[in-house]
Protein backbone atom coordinates (compact mmCIF):
# COMPACT_ATOMS: atom_id res chain seq x y z
CA UNK A 1 0.00 0.00 0.00
CA UNK A 2 2.94 2.29 0.72
CA UNK A 3 4.26 2.20 -2.54
CA UNK A 4 1.07 2.73 -4.46
CA UNK A 5 0.60 6.10 -2.79
CA UNK A 6 4.47 6.42 -3.09
CA UNK A 7 3.86 6.03 -6.68
CA UNK A 8 0.92 8.26 -6.80
CA UNK A 9 2.96 11.17 -5.07
CA UNK A 10 5.67 10.98 -7.36
CA UNK A 11 3.13 10.78 -10.89
CA UNK A 12 0.85 13.93 -8.79
CA UNK A 13 4.18 15.85 -7.92
CA UNK A 14 5.72 15.04 -11.75
CA UNK A 15 2.40 16.50 -13.35
CA UNK A 16 3.01 20.10 -11.13
CA UNK A 17 6.27 20.73 -11.77
CA UNK A 18 5.67 23.38 -14.42
CA UNK A 19 3.43 23.54 -17.19
CA UNK A 20 3.39 21.95 -20.60
CA UNK A 21 2.84 25.68 -22.22
CA UNK A 22 2.76 25.87 -25.99
CA UNK A 23 4.30 29.72 -26.08
CA UNK A 24 2.61 30.73 -29.24
CA UNK A 25 -0.52 29.43 -28.38
CA UNK A 26 -0.08 30.44 -24.89
CA UNK A 27 0.84 34.29 -26.00
CA UNK A 28 -1.94 34.54 -28.13
CA UNK A 29 -4.69 33.53 -25.02
CA UNK A 30 -3.26 35.72 -23.07
CA UNK A 31 -3.30 38.60 -25.62
CA UNK A 32 -6.88 37.71 -26.24
CA UNK A 33 -7.63 37.16 -22.15
CA UNK A 34 -6.34 40.91 -21.97
CA UNK A 35 -8.57 42.44 -24.58
CA UNK A 36 -11.56 40.63 -23.57
CA UNK A 37 -11.24 42.06 -19.94
CA UNK A 38 -10.61 45.71 -21.38
CA UNK A 39 -13.71 45.07 -23.86
CA UNK A 40 -15.42 43.74 -20.55
CA UNK A 41 -14.36 46.91 -18.52
CA UNK A 42 -15.60 49.19 -21.09
CA UNK A 43 -18.98 47.10 -21.68
CA UNK A 44 -20.02 46.97 -18.05
CA UNK A 45 -19.43 51.25 -17.90
CA UNK A 46 -16.34 50.63 -15.72
CA UNK A 47 -17.54 48.76 -13.44
CA UNK A 48 -14.77 46.95 -11.49
CA UNK A 49 -16.15 44.51 -9.45
CA UNK A 50 -17.72 42.62 -12.45
CA UNK A 51 -14.24 43.20 -14.22
CA UNK A 52 -12.68 41.57 -11.46
CA UNK A 53 -15.41 38.88 -11.31
CA UNK A 54 -14.44 38.07 -14.83
CA UNK A 55 -10.79 37.98 -14.39
CA UNK A 56 -11.26 35.53 -11.69
CA UNK A 57 -12.96 33.44 -13.74
CA UNK A 58 -9.86 32.89 -16.38
CA UNK A 59 -7.31 33.43 -13.76
CA UNK A 60 -9.23 29.62 -12.49
CA UNK A 61 -9.36 28.48 -16.27
CA UNK A 62 -5.61 29.16 -16.45
CA UNK A 63 -4.57 27.62 -13.56
CA UNK A 64 -6.83 24.43 -14.84
CA UNK A 65 -5.46 25.09 -18.45
CA UNK A 66 -1.73 24.70 -16.62
CA UNK A 67 -2.71 21.59 -14.63
CA UNK A 68 -4.54 19.81 -17.38
CA UNK A 69 -1.16 20.55 -19.44
CA UNK A 70 0.69 18.41 -17.35
CA UNK A 71 -1.71 15.22 -17.88
CA UNK A 72 -0.09 12.99 -20.28
CA UNK A 73 -2.47 12.34 -23.09
CA UNK A 74 -2.59 7.98 -22.39
CA UNK A 75 -4.34 9.31 -18.81
CA UNK A 76 -6.70 11.56 -20.60
CA UNK A 77 -6.85 8.73 -23.30
CA UNK A 78 -7.66 6.01 -20.06
CA UNK A 79 -9.92 8.77 -18.21
CA UNK A 80 -12.25 9.52 -20.87
CA UNK A 81 -15.22 7.48 -20.49
CA UNK A 82 -15.56 7.74 -16.85
CA UNK A 83 -15.22 11.57 -17.40
CA UNK A 84 -17.58 11.84 -20.13
CA UNK A 85 -20.32 9.28 -17.84
CA UNK A 86 -19.34 11.92 -14.57
CA UNK A 87 -20.96 14.85 -16.93
CA UNK A 88 -23.90 12.85 -18.08
CA UNK A 89 -24.55 11.61 -14.66
CA UNK A 90 -24.08 15.87 -13.30
CA UNK A 91 -27.02 16.56 -16.83
CA UNK A 92 -29.30 14.22 -14.93
CA UNK A 93 -29.03 15.83 -11.55
CA UNK A 94 -29.18 19.06 -13.28
CA UNK A 95 -32.94 17.98 -14.62
CA UNK A 96 -33.45 17.24 -11.24
CA UNK A 97 -31.99 19.53 -8.94
CA UNK A 98 -31.51 22.21 -11.60
CA UNK A 99 -32.21 25.87 -11.51
CA UNK A 100 -31.89 29.15 -13.62
CA UNK A 101 -33.74 31.67 -15.07
CA UNK A 102 -36.20 30.71 -17.22
CA UNK A 103 -34.33 27.17 -17.66
CA UNK A 104 -32.77 24.44 -15.67
CA UNK A 105 -29.08 24.60 -16.81
CA UNK A 106 -27.26 25.50 -13.22
CA UNK A 107 -26.71 23.19 -10.04
CA UNK A 108 -25.96 24.99 -6.75
CA UNK A 109 -23.63 22.82 -4.39
CA UNK A 110 -23.90 25.63 -2.13
CA UNK A 111 -19.97 26.55 -2.27
CA UNK A 112 -20.08 26.64 -6.05
CA UNK A 113 -22.80 27.13 -8.91
CA UNK A 114 -21.78 26.14 -12.45
CA UNK A 115 -23.07 24.77 -15.57
CA UNK A 116 -22.79 21.00 -16.20
CA UNK A 117 -23.34 21.27 -19.97
CA UNK A 118 -20.24 23.05 -20.27
CA UNK A 119 -18.23 20.04 -19.54
CA UNK A 120 -19.78 18.30 -22.48
CA UNK A 121 -17.98 20.47 -24.79
CA UNK A 122 -14.28 18.92 -23.28
CA UNK A 123 -15.42 15.43 -22.24
CA UNK A 124 -17.94 14.79 -25.24
CA UNK A 125 -14.84 14.74 -28.07
CA UNK A 126 -13.25 13.34 -25.33
CA UNK A 127 -15.41 10.49 -25.33
CA UNK A 128 -16.04 10.05 -29.13
CA UNK A 129 -11.93 10.01 -29.90
CA UNK A 130 -11.82 7.28 -26.91
CA UNK A 131 -14.56 5.12 -29.05
CA UNK A 132 -12.97 5.59 -32.29
CA UNK A 133 -9.06 5.19 -31.35
CA UNK A 134 -10.17 1.63 -30.26
CA UNK A 135 -11.82 0.58 -34.15
CA UNK A 136 -10.75 0.52 -37.65
CA UNK A 137 -11.04 4.08 -39.42
CA UNK A 138 -12.93 5.09 -41.44
CA UNK A 139 -15.73 4.40 -38.95
CA UNK A 140 -18.46 1.86 -40.91
CA UNK A 141 -21.99 2.72 -39.71
CA UNK A 142 -22.18 0.01 -37.06
CA UNK A 143 -19.65 2.50 -35.64
CA UNK A 144 -21.56 5.83 -36.47
CA UNK A 145 -24.20 4.41 -34.83
CA UNK A 146 -22.89 3.78 -31.60
CA UNK A 147 -21.61 7.42 -31.40
CA UNK A 148 -24.56 9.08 -32.63
CA UNK A 149 -25.79 7.82 -29.33
CA UNK A 150 -23.53 9.17 -27.03
CA UNK A 151 -23.79 11.89 -28.69
CA UNK A 152 -27.72 11.96 -28.35
CA UNK A 153 -27.70 10.93 -24.59
CA UNK A 154 -26.53 14.27 -23.55
CA UNK A 155 -27.46 16.23 -26.08
CA UNK A 156 -31.41 15.71 -25.40
CA UNK A 157 -30.81 16.26 -21.77
CA UNK A 158 -29.22 19.48 -22.50
CA UNK A 159 -31.77 20.31 -25.16
CA UNK A 160 -34.70 19.80 -22.58
CA UNK A 161 -32.97 22.07 -20.33
CA UNK A 162 -33.92 23.91 -22.61
CA UNK A 163 -30.88 25.39 -24.43
CA UNK A 164 -30.98 24.28 -27.87
CA UNK A 165 -27.41 26.37 -28.70
CA UNK A 166 -24.97 24.53 -26.48
CA UNK A 167 -26.84 21.20 -27.58
CA UNK A 168 -26.23 22.19 -30.67
CA UNK A 169 -22.54 22.65 -29.71
CA UNK A 170 -22.35 19.69 -27.79
CA UNK A 171 -23.55 17.53 -30.81
CA UNK A 172 -20.84 20.11 -33.45
CA UNK A 173 -18.17 18.51 -30.45
CA UNK A 174 -18.51 14.99 -31.14
CA UNK A 175 -19.03 15.20 -34.52
CA UNK A 176 -16.04 16.44 -35.26
CA UNK A 177 -14.00 14.19 -34.14
CA UNK A 178 -16.45 11.48 -36.69
CA UNK A 179 -15.42 13.78 -39.82
CA UNK A 180 -11.51 13.87 -38.50
CA UNK A 181 -11.50 10.10 -38.53
CA UNK A 182 -11.13 10.01 -42.30
CA UNK A 183 -15.35 9.64 -43.11
CA UNK A 184 -15.57 9.65 -46.71
CA UNK A 185 -17.18 12.66 -48.35
CA UNK A 186 -20.35 11.13 -49.54
CA UNK A 187 -20.78 9.88 -45.97
CA UNK A 188 -20.31 13.33 -44.79
CA UNK A 189 -23.02 14.58 -47.41
CA UNK A 190 -25.29 12.15 -46.72
CA UNK A 191 -25.83 13.01 -43.10
CA UNK A 192 -25.68 16.58 -43.86
CA UNK A 193 -28.34 15.87 -46.19
CA UNK A 194 -30.68 13.82 -43.56
CA UNK A 195 -30.14 16.87 -41.26
CA UNK A 196 -31.33 19.44 -43.80
CA UNK A 197 -33.97 16.75 -44.49
CA UNK A 198 -34.71 16.63 -40.61
CA UNK A 199 -35.32 20.30 -40.07
CA UNK A 200 -38.86 20.57 -41.10
CA UNK A 201 -39.54 17.92 -38.32
CA UNK A 202 -37.28 19.53 -35.71
CA UNK A 203 -39.11 22.47 -36.43
CA UNK A 204 -42.13 21.02 -34.61
CA UNK A 205 -40.45 20.22 -31.80
CA UNK A 206 -38.66 24.27 -31.12
CA UNK A 207 -40.13 26.08 -28.03
CA UNK A 208 -42.16 28.75 -29.37
CA UNK A 209 -38.99 31.42 -28.33
CA UNK A 210 -36.78 29.57 -30.30
CA UNK A 211 -39.27 29.90 -33.42
CA UNK A 212 -39.00 33.55 -32.80
CA UNK A 213 -35.17 33.47 -33.13
CA UNK A 214 -35.60 31.91 -36.52
CA UNK A 215 -38.07 34.38 -37.77
CA UNK A 216 -36.35 37.31 -36.05
CA UNK A 217 -33.43 36.15 -38.49
CA UNK A 218 -35.35 36.40 -41.92
CA UNK A 219 -37.32 39.62 -41.08
CA UNK A 220 -36.22 41.11 -37.66
CA UNK A 221 -38.07 44.70 -38.81
CA UNK A 222 -41.17 43.02 -38.54
CA UNK A 223 -41.30 43.57 -34.50
CA UNK A 224 -38.28 46.17 -34.42
CA UNK A 225 -39.34 47.58 -30.76
CA UNK A 226 -40.30 43.69 -29.67
CA UNK A 227 -38.45 40.05 -30.55
CA UNK A 228 -36.02 42.05 -33.58
CA UNK A 229 -34.43 44.55 -31.07
CA UNK A 230 -31.43 42.32 -30.30
CA UNK A 231 -30.84 42.06 -33.89
CA UNK A 232 -31.36 45.36 -34.87
CA UNK A 233 -29.28 47.38 -32.20
CA UNK A 234 -26.66 44.91 -32.94
CA UNK A 235 -26.00 45.61 -36.80
CA UNK A 236 -26.61 49.50 -35.39
CA UNK A 237 -23.58 49.21 -33.20
CA UNK A 238 -21.68 47.17 -35.74
CA UNK A 239 -21.90 49.92 -38.24
CA UNK A 240 -21.69 52.81 -36.47
CA UNK A 241 -18.04 51.53 -35.45
CA UNK A 242 -16.99 52.79 -39.43
CA UNK A 243 -13.16 52.07 -40.28
CA UNK A 244 -11.63 52.73 -36.87
CA UNK A 245 -14.59 52.85 -34.40
CA UNK A 246 -15.13 55.22 -32.03
CA UNK A 247 -12.52 54.41 -29.35
CA UNK A 248 -12.55 53.13 -25.93
CA UNK A 249 -15.69 53.07 -23.55
CA UNK A 250 -16.90 55.21 -26.25
CA UNK A 251 -19.42 53.41 -27.66
CA UNK A 252 -23.35 54.54 -27.72
CA UNK A 253 -24.90 51.47 -28.21
CA UNK A 254 -23.68 50.14 -24.93
CA UNK A 255 -23.42 53.01 -22.68
CA UNK A 256 -27.12 54.19 -23.41
CA UNK A 257 -28.42 50.99 -22.92
CA UNK A 258 -29.55 50.58 -26.51
CA UNK A 259 -27.63 47.68 -26.61
CA UNK A 260 -29.10 44.12 -24.87
CA UNK A 261 -26.94 42.06 -23.11
CA UNK A 262 -24.12 43.59 -23.99
CA UNK A 263 -21.74 42.08 -21.63
CA UNK A 264 -22.09 38.91 -22.44
CA UNK A 265 -24.12 37.95 -26.00
CA UNK A 266 -23.43 40.71 -27.53
CA UNK A 267 -20.32 42.05 -26.66
CA UNK A 268 -18.79 42.10 -30.06
CA UNK A 269 -21.06 44.27 -31.18
CA UNK A 270 -19.57 46.38 -28.51
CA UNK A 271 -16.14 45.92 -29.53
CA UNK A 272 -16.75 46.56 -33.26
CA UNK A 273 -18.60 49.66 -32.34
CA UNK A 274 -15.56 50.75 -30.45
CA UNK A 275 -12.53 49.49 -32.49
CA UNK A 276 -14.21 49.29 -35.92
CA UNK A 277 -13.53 47.61 -39.08
CA UNK A 278 -9.94 47.50 -38.25
CA UNK A 279 -10.18 46.36 -34.91
CA UNK A 280 -12.76 43.53 -35.59
CA UNK A 281 -10.05 42.54 -38.22
CA UNK A 282 -7.22 42.46 -35.48
CA UNK A 283 -9.31 40.41 -33.55
CA UNK A 284 -10.28 37.66 -36.20
CA UNK A 285 -6.65 37.37 -37.41
CA UNK A 286 -5.82 36.45 -33.61
CA UNK A 287 -8.61 33.90 -33.69
CA UNK A 288 -7.62 32.41 -36.78
CA UNK A 289 -3.86 32.05 -35.20
CA UNK A 290 -5.34 30.48 -32.36
CA UNK A 291 -7.52 27.92 -34.51
CA UNK A 292 -4.44 27.18 -36.94
CA UNK A 293 -2.16 26.48 -34.35
CA UNK A 294 -4.47 23.84 -32.64
CA UNK A 295 -5.24 22.50 -36.31
CA UNK A 296 -1.12 22.45 -36.37
CA UNK A 297 -0.97 20.06 -33.04
CA UNK A 298 -3.73 18.27 -34.03
CA UNK A 299 -2.59 17.12 -37.06
CA UNK A 300 1.43 17.00 -35.73
CA UNK A 301 -0.25 14.57 -32.62
CA UNK A 302 1.22 11.40 -32.24
CA UNK A 303 -1.77 9.07 -32.01
CA UNK A 304 -5.17 8.99 -33.39
CA UNK A 305 -6.86 9.71 -29.89
CA UNK A 306 -4.77 12.84 -29.99
CA UNK A 307 -5.64 14.07 -33.24
CA UNK A 308 -9.14 13.92 -33.37
CA UNK A 309 -9.75 15.15 -29.71
CA UNK A 310 -6.85 18.50 -30.64
CA UNK A 311 -8.69 18.77 -33.84
CA UNK A 312 -12.76 18.66 -32.39
CA UNK A 313 -11.57 20.67 -29.32
CA UNK A 314 -9.97 23.49 -32.35
CA UNK A 315 -13.19 23.11 -34.28
CA UNK A 316 -15.56 24.05 -31.07
CA UNK A 317 -13.98 27.23 -30.77
CA UNK A 318 -13.85 28.15 -34.23
CA UNK A 319 -17.40 27.27 -33.97
CA UNK A 320 -18.10 29.79 -31.03
CA UNK A 321 -16.52 32.30 -33.21
CA UNK A 322 -18.31 31.61 -36.09
CA UNK A 323 -21.58 31.62 -34.62
CA UNK A 324 -21.00 34.36 -32.14
CA UNK A 325 -20.29 36.66 -35.05
CA UNK A 326 -23.10 35.49 -37.03
CA UNK A 327 -25.49 36.36 -34.54
CA UNK A 328 -24.31 39.94 -33.74
CA UNK A 329 -24.19 40.45 -37.68
CA UNK A 330 -27.23 39.18 -38.45
CA UNK A 331 -26.73 36.57 -40.19
CA UNK A 332 -27.77 33.86 -37.62
CA UNK A 333 -30.20 33.14 -35.31
CA UNK A 334 -29.53 34.83 -31.78
CA UNK A 335 -28.57 31.33 -29.52
CA UNK A 336 -26.62 32.58 -27.02
CA UNK A 337 -23.44 31.29 -27.72
CA UNK A 338 -20.68 33.67 -25.91
CA UNK A 339 -17.22 35.06 -28.13
CA UNK A 340 -14.80 32.99 -26.42
CA UNK A 341 -13.04 34.50 -24.06
CA UNK A 342 -14.14 37.66 -24.41
CA UNK A 343 -18.13 37.47 -23.04
CA UNK A 344 -18.71 38.07 -19.70
CA UNK A 345 -18.99 34.08 -17.58
CA UNK A 346 -17.28 31.80 -16.22
CA UNK A 347 -18.02 27.99 -16.89
CA UNK A 348 -17.53 28.74 -20.55
CA UNK A 349 -14.06 30.23 -20.46
CA UNK A 350 -13.14 27.67 -17.69
CA UNK A 351 -14.22 24.91 -20.32
CA UNK A 352 -12.31 26.86 -23.19
CA UNK A 353 -8.75 27.53 -21.22
CA UNK A 354 -9.06 23.09 -19.52
CA UNK A 355 -9.53 22.46 -23.45
CA UNK A 356 -6.37 24.35 -24.52
CA UNK A 357 -4.67 22.74 -21.93
CA UNK A 358 -5.21 19.25 -23.66
CA UNK A 359 -4.14 20.90 -26.54
CA UNK A 360 -0.76 21.63 -24.72
CA UNK A 361 -0.53 18.62 -23.16
CA UNK A 362 -0.69 16.91 -26.94
CA UNK A 363 1.88 18.88 -28.06
CA UNK A 364 4.25 18.57 -25.03
CA UNK A 365 3.85 14.94 -25.67
CA UNK A 366 4.83 14.87 -29.16
CA UNK A 367 8.14 17.03 -28.63
CA UNK A 368 8.86 14.82 -25.81
CA UNK A 369 8.34 11.47 -27.62
CA UNK A 370 9.93 13.06 -30.77
CA UNK A 371 12.79 14.67 -28.96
Amino acid sequence: MDGVFAQLRHRFSGMLRRPRFDLPLAGALFLLIVIGLMTQYSASDLDRDKAIAQGVRLLLGVLLMALVSRVPPSNLRNWSPWLYLGSVILLVLVAILGEGRGSHRWLDLHFVRFQPSELLKLTMPMMVAWYLNQRPLPPGWASLGVVCVLIAIPAGLIAEQPDLGTALLIVASGLFAVFLSGLAWWRIGLIIGSVVAAAPVAWHFLHEYQRNRVRMLLDPESDPLGLGWHIIQSKIAVGSGGLWGKGWHQGTQSRLEFLPEHTTDFIFSVFAEEWGLIGVLLLLALYVFIIGRGLWIAASARDTYSRLLAGSITMVFFVYVMVNGGMITGMLPVVGVPLPLISYGGTSAVSLLAGFGVLMSIHAHRKRVAG
